[in-house]
């Protein structure tokens, strides 16, 4: 028999991990609120992480100017709509496997699936639902990135278990998240070239990073659970290697834009994102878990930075 449900936190604002009294539960019919709470559509930091990628790659891809000004806005815009709905199938596949974890971490306790709020069959329809939405995105691309897509979803399917297996699902969640890196760049040239793939292992270490960091909110209740992560196989070694992590990011990133030729420009932007991934390194607290939060969320600051470099390398 499972323990009953710790107490959820009780930060100003939150329930859990969840916003008290948010838009949801505002604006939202009582009905449908559980299932916007199950996909994190109050929470969009994480479509945000796996959306950068997505952005990055399309804009180097058009840095010789195969795509019309126009057809460059439809495809971010379509790539922003996929990366909202598979974010939150991502996030439903999860809860499913983790529903029973979750309910004993006071964190995460009033999750929908947690909390009985939606079933296992109401969750998988939902799924059902978000996965057509994201194919219809998807067929929307040339073949390749069609192709390209359907492989994601391995990935997506295998992350949830890899907390049991492995001290290292961060680095699984960077080959999901930033699957995008590719996406993006087939969707624009048809083919895989050097720039995405080193983009991608860029993304794959800048993950590394910021999902470290997020773990350590939750390093005692995993301890408890029985399941495993970056925080508890660094542990004070983290700040140590996010310095290496994030030294890594720049990087390829740089490698990437001079893989591609960008323009003087990307490189004073791309000096202020690796400043704000330098940062976080030098203050991160571990222990401090409304701190681990905040630098978490502040990785969308990096993510327009990057964005605003590659942009301004690859358009002059």
């Amino acid at each position: 028999m499972m323990n009953s449900a710790p107490t959820p936190s009780d930060a100003p604002g939150m329930i859990g991990d969840m916003p008290a009294d948010g838009w949801i539960d505002r604006y939202v019919p009582s009905a449908l609120r559980p299932y916007l709470k199950l996909m994190r559509l109050d929470r969009p930091i994480g479509t945000w992480l796996l959306l950068f990628p997505c952005w990055w790659s399309i804009t180097l891809a058009n840095a010789d100017g195969t795509l019309s000004v126009w057809r460059w806005l439809y495809l971010m815009v379509l790539f922003g709509v996929g990366a909202l709905v598979m974010r939150g199938a991502g996030c439903t596949v999860n809860d499913l496997f983790d529903r029973d974890i979750d309910a004993r971490v006071a964190r995460t306790a009033m999750r929908p699936l947690a909390c009985g709020a939606v079933s296992v069959r109401q969750a998988l329809w939902f799924l059902a639902l978000q996965l057509l939405i994201g194919l219809a995105v998807l067929v929307q691309l040339n073949k390749q990135t069609v192709v390209l897509g359907a492989c994601s979803l391995l990935l997506v399917g295998v992350y949830p278990l890899m907390k049991r297996l492995t001290h290292w699902p961060q680095a699984w969640l960077g080959l999901t998240f930033n699957w995008g890196a590719l996406l993006g760049w087939v969707a624009v040239q048809g083919r895989i070239d050097w720039p995405p793939v080193v983009l991608y292992v860029a993304g794959l270490f800048w993950t590394l990073g910021y999902d470290t960091i997020y773990a350590h909110q939750d390093k005692d209740d995993d301890v408890q659970v029985g399941v495993k992560s970056t925080a508890l196989a660094l542990g004070e070694r983290t700040q140590l290697f996010l310095w290496l992590f994030y030294g890594l990011t720049i990087g390829l990133m740089v490698l990437t834009g001079v893989l591609v030729g960008l323009h003087w420009l990307a490189w004073p932007l791309l000096a202020l994102a690796g400043a704000h991934l330098a940062w976080q390194a030098a203050v991160v607290r571990i222990n401090d878990s409304p701190h681990c939060l905040y630098l978490f969320r502040s990785n969308r600051l990096f993510g327009w930075l990057v964005l605003a470099a590659f942009a301004a390398g690859a358009m002059l």
